[in-house]
């Protein structure tokens, strides 16, 4: 992937190189972290959805519209939609860094307003926030991957542990094992912290998807400087 050096949208370009700072494996453990923080934060705290999972929203809604309780169906409909449209606005724009900081506006305002507004538009905002980054943030040292799923991330990393002498895929079955348990991490830390600080939970994912910003302008700066 290439970018214009030195130009004042540098910010929504990734850079060019053997690897892009988006590309890093702790970038990828991160958003993971996160994704799996999130989803345990709306299953617990805003009526057993999803944020980042869904898949599970998806197994939900089918369940409940075949029995015909269509409040529930349309309930884990509203992640879905948020998801979409999200995903929808990160490829259009294709700007990571810019996506990145639009969840992180994203969660602020749900956390600040959680307690104002339907649970609804919570989730709305939150699933919306997650898809722009999760849409953007897709590569992790070359290889393909989702920071809010873990089946195929399992299945990559099957596939490369099973690429015998290899000593690169061996490496990208590593950082695929590497991302399935922080997402699982994630998910025990959002469970924990959600039972004692509410809404204000959502201050961990904020600050994990700001530490990704950091570290990808930091590593920037670095290449410019070299």
């Amino acid at each position: 992937m290439s970018m214009q050096a030195a130009s004042p949208g540098s910010i929504a370009a990734p850079q060019a190189g053997a690897c892009a700072p988006e590309q890093m494996l702790l970038v990828a453990a991160l958003l993971c972290m996160s994704a799996g923080f999130l989803d345990a934060v709306t299953w617990l705290s805003l009526g057993r959805v999803f944020a980042s999972s869904q898949t599970g929203n998806v197994v939900f809604c089918g369940m409940y519209a075949m029995s015909g309780q269509w409040r529930q169906a349309a309930h884990h409909l509203v992640p879905l939609a948020g998801f979409l449209l999200g995903a929808a606005v990160a490829v259009r724009i294709r700007a990571p860094l810019f996506c990145l900081v639009g969840e992180i506006v994203c969660l602020t305002v749900m956390m600040l307003l959680i307690h104002r507004i339907p649970d609804a538009v919570a989730i709305l905002g939150i699933s919306f926030g997650i898809a722009l980054r999760s849409a953007s943030f897709r590569q992790v040292e070359h290889k393909a991957y989702l920071s809010v799923a873990v089946t195929g991330n399992m299945l990559r990393g099957i596939d490369q542990l099973l690429a015998m002498g290899d000593v690169e895929a061996l490496r990208g079955a590593g950082a695929m094992l590497a991302i399935c348990l922080s997402f699982l991490l994630g998910a025990a830390i959002g469970g924990c912290l959600t039972m004692w600080l509410g809404a204000f939970s959502l201050a961990f994912p904020i600050a994990s998807s700001a530490c990704v910003l950091l570290l990808c302008l930091r590593h920037r700066r670095r290449s410019h400087r070299g």
